[in-house]
């Protein structure tokens, strides 16, 4: 079974992209799926360091041909294989060493993910923010991406610019929007509609909204903490926002990439 590759994208940081790619993969595998998170942020990983996780194996291991990715797997929480728990694929935490790391070396990586992907029910991409070649290469590699982002001006202008660029690619994702940290569901509608109107306007596509996440300070305790956000906190708007975006995922990609199957067969 091919299981699609879910990235989680931004044009800029400080967004909550990872805090976000680590609760749906814990909302996920609370859902009964068996999950793989990938850190795909070749920059700068840090999904080992949110979670407290001593990884086996990291990617610079597995790229240099140290380890199989297989074996690089690190289970959180018990591990796919127990309800709540999931399993990792770090990257090499506070180090940009894979950065320039070459396109077929990235090819043959996104082929291997793949390949592992296999055993899971869900596979989910944390990216890199920005627009730089490994994050557009690691997005071309996956079937559905979330581009994520808030109400500040430059993430927003940011946002666009990732989605231009990802639809300019040969093999591009298929693309929705969560507003995240919103105020409240008000604002976080305002803000798609801004985004929606650039993207309408100038690449003629609406990409559809998949959520909208409320802020919640508890956040940064929990990254403090080394703990996932809904660990730290179980109850409450925000893991509620999360938890819904998790349920309805599928049904939210699944109009635009039938009628991008259909696009291609004309």
């Amino acid at each position: 079974m091919t299981v699609p590759l879910f990235a989680v994208a931004s044009g800029k940081g400080g967004v909550g992209k990872t805090v976000l790619s680590i609760a749906l993969a814990q909302s996920f595998a609370k859902r009964g799926e068996r999950t793989l998170l990938f850190d795909g942020d070749i920059g700068l990983a840090n999904i080992d360091v949110q979670l407290g996780l001593q990884p086996k194996g990291d990617l610079m291991e597995i790229v240099a041909g140290e380890m199989s990715m297989e074996d690089a797997v690190s289970p959180w929480g018990g591990g796919a294989d127990v309800l709540g728990g999931f399993d990792v694929l770090a990257g090499q935490s506070g180090s940009g060493a894979l950065r320039g790391l070459p396109e077929r070396e990235l090819a043959l990586l996104g082929q291997s993910l793949k390949l592992v992907s296999a055993a899971y029910d869900r596979t989910v991409v944390d990216l890199g923010a920005g627009l730089d070649t490994a994050v557009l290469d690691l997005a071309s590699l996956c079937d559905r991406a979330l581009v994520v982002l808030t109400d500040e001006p430059t993430s927003l202008t940011d946002a666009y610019a990732l989605i231009k660029v990802m639809m300019q690619r040969t093999r591009p994702p298929v693309v929705a929007v969560v507003v995240n940290m919103a105020s409240d569901e008000t604002e976080g509608r305002r803000v798609y509609g801004a985004l929606t109107r650039a993207t309408e306007r100038f690449l003629g596509l609406k990409p559809p909204l998949a959520g909208i996440v409320r802020r919640d300070a508890r956040v940064r305790d929990a990254i403090r903490a080394q703990t996932p956000y809904l660990t730290r906190c179980p109850s409450g708007a925000t893991t509620q926002d999360i938890e819904k975006l998790a349920a309805a995922i599928d049904a939210v990609f699944a109009p635009r990439a039938a009628a991008l199957a259909l696009a291609q067969v004309k």
